[in-house]
């Protein structure tokens, strides 16, 4: 499955992935943190412009932005996308990058990788104004296994566009390895689901290495058309105390609200 940010920029898989990484940067700990986003995109996304032809933000970031009573973490997404369009239109979306720049207590530090050139330099331009996030250009799996030996307990972000068949692979592996070294990381990881068997390979790789995980699912279709992508989960390794509430909160909202006739969400830990 190919995931360019852009091409999905605003989808209902942003809004899981975005309002739980919200809530992770902001749980309580002790000291300044750094966070590691290992394929991080332009960071600052144009809703109307061609990157994001496929529209999907109709249905979901346009949808949250009308939506009455929304729960608090969608209301807390809600506002950085507000913030992020000052003149109330709904014409840009923030990316990770941009979402953790403007987060990041005193002494924090985000670095994110992008090999693409192009997306890279947009990637420096939406993050220019924040001095203590950084964009890196390299293979972001490497890299933020070497950038999280330097760190103490620092967030990582793992969100491969599953362009390439090892992506599953590499993902766990890098979780497994910096939990390994630093106990007291955590790890959020992204991924698409299409089916159970490629989702729960994933699982079976990580079960038993990489030490407590929750695993967040918003399920907007049935699990039958491996072609599509029927729903998402966020996969956090070592998550805070409450992240099984907050997981509930966003995912039962994402789904119940932009899902078909079906939907559900699902929130387990192992």
């Amino acid at each position: 499955m190919n995931y360019r940010h852009s091409f999905h920029a605003g989808n209902f898989a942003d809004l899981v992935k975005h309002a739980l990484l919200l809530w992770l940067l902001d749980a309580p700990r002790a000291g300044a943190r750094t966070v590691i986003d290992t394929h991080a995109g332009a960071g600052l996304y144009d809703l109307t412009g061609d990157g994001a032809r496929s529209k999907e933000a109709e249905a979901g970031v346009r949808r949250l932005m009308s939506a009455d009573g929304r729960p608090p973490l969608l209301d807390a997404l809600a506002e950085e996308v507000g913030a992020t369009n000052p003149d109330g239109a709904v014409r840009f979306y923030p990316g990770s990058p941009l979402l953790i720049a403007r987060r990041l207590g005193e002494g924090g530090r985000y670095v994110g990788f992008e090999l693409n050139p192009p997306v890279r330099a947009l990637l420096v331009e939406a993050l220019k104004n924040h001095p203590d996030a950084e964009s890196r250009e390299g293979d972001g799996y490497d890299g933020a296994i070497a950038e999280a030996a330097q760190a103490w307990s620092p967030l990582v972000l793992i969100d491969p566009p599953f362009e390439r068949p090892d992506d599953y692979v590499r993902a766990a592996d890098t979780a497994i390895t910096i939990r390994m070294r630093d106990p007291g990381a955590t790890i959020a990881i992204w991924t698409p689901l299409k089916d159970l068997e490629t989702f729960d390979g994933f699982i079976r790789r990580l079960n038993g290495k990489a030490g407590p995980t929750l695993v967040a699912e918003a399920r907007l279709r049935p699990l039958t058309n491996p072609m599509k992508m029927n729903g998402c989960a966020l996969v956090v390794v070592n998550p805070p105390p409450g992240a099984e509430a907050a997981a509930d909160e966003v995912c039962g909202w994402v789904a119940g609200t932009l899902g078909d006739a079906g939907a559900r969400s699902e929130v387990w830990t192992f």
